[in-house]
């Protein structure tokens, strides 16, 4: 157990009347290449920022995948420094770190131990935000990184009590994007009992499992630390925001009432017919449109 940092449960964050900020995948303001809807834009990261600010975003989610990590500027200073620039020059901040390396290269395998190579890539990742200075990393525990065993459930909490120090030593907390039932999930964050584990909410993700926001975001409220707004089929795949099978006034509600503070990160379908800046700037004008929505039905002006 990892009880000596503080409460067993995080502290519920009172609701405030803030707007959040909303910021954007990596990735998402350049073309698509092939058929992957997400990836490190190698030839196009710096021209992100000046994008993001032209769409009116706040901030980006940094990209970092097994496929082009080489090429990654955030493996080395220097690289960091040149993010750097490129943020202070347009106003346009790294918030957090989506570590899709993980996906390929998995940290637990299927007996339930911790890959030790994928377990000191997660140090070394760690160390790479920390310098950056993004707040957290969302690791995916989805598709074919998913949990399937019990001794895979079991092996992610023996790889939590590892490097959870190490994030808490670093200042960048450790968000998990998982398709675990939210009771699994809760038993989890409960074993592991360290505030610098908290939950990532992919909303899309939810509705395409048929899961109700009510009760799992009333049971993961405590430990939500990051958000991802897209919108997904019933058991289909991503879709235009409002066109699919997630309940957004419900989402946005219990997110406020969970206390969060952070940014909205947009990770919506892409469109035909539409670029990437026109698409950034009308997904952003739907969630302002949502906050708006959820802050009048509280009577608040």
């Amino acid at each position: 157990m990892l009880s000596s940092h503080g409460p067993q449960m995080p502290p519920l964050l009172m609701p405030s009347e803030m707007i959040n900020p909303i910021g954007i995948m990596q990735g998402r303001l350049s073309t698509q290449k092939g058929r992957r809807i997400q990836s490190f834009p190698v030839e196009t990261w710096r021209e992100e920022f000046s994008l993001a600010r032209e769409a009116g975003l706040d901030c980006i989610e940094w990209v970092y995948e097994a496929e082009t990590g080489e090429a990654n500027p955030l493996r080395t200073d220097g690289g960091i420094e040149e993010i750097r620039r490129q943020a202070v020059d347009s106003g346009i901040s790294v918030s957090s770190v989506c570590a899709d390396y993980f996906m390929s290269e998995r940290l637990v395998s299927p007996n339930g131990r911790p890959r030790n190579s994928a377990v000191d890539h997660l140090k070394f990742l760690l160390e790479r935000t920390s310098v950056l200075g993004a707040s957290h990393i969302v690791l995916p525990f989805v598709d074919e990184s998913s949990l399937r065993s019990s001794a895979e459930f079991e092996g992610l909490l023996d790889l939590l009590r590892i490097v959870a120090p190490i994030a808490e030593r670093l200042s960048v907390e450790l968000h998990l994007e998982t398709d675990l039932e939210p009771t699994k999930l809760v038993l989890l964050f409960e074993r592991v009992s360290h505030r610098y584990v908290r939950a990532n909410y992919d909303i899309g993700n939810s509705a395409a499992l048929g899961r109700g926001p009510v009760e799992e975001l009333t049971l993961l409220g405590p430990w939500l630390g990051s958000v991802h707004v897209k919108d997904r089929l019933l058991g289909g795949g991503t879709v235009q925001l409002g066109s699919g099978a997630a309940d957004f006034p419900a989402c946005f509600r219990l997110i406020h009432e969970a206390g969060f503070q952070g940014p909205f990160i947009l990770q919506a379908a892409r469109e035909k017919g539409i670029n990437e800046i026109e698409l950034a700037i009308r997904n952003r004008k739907f969630i302002e449109e949502q906050m708006t929505a959820e802050k009048v039905s509280r009577g608040v002006k």
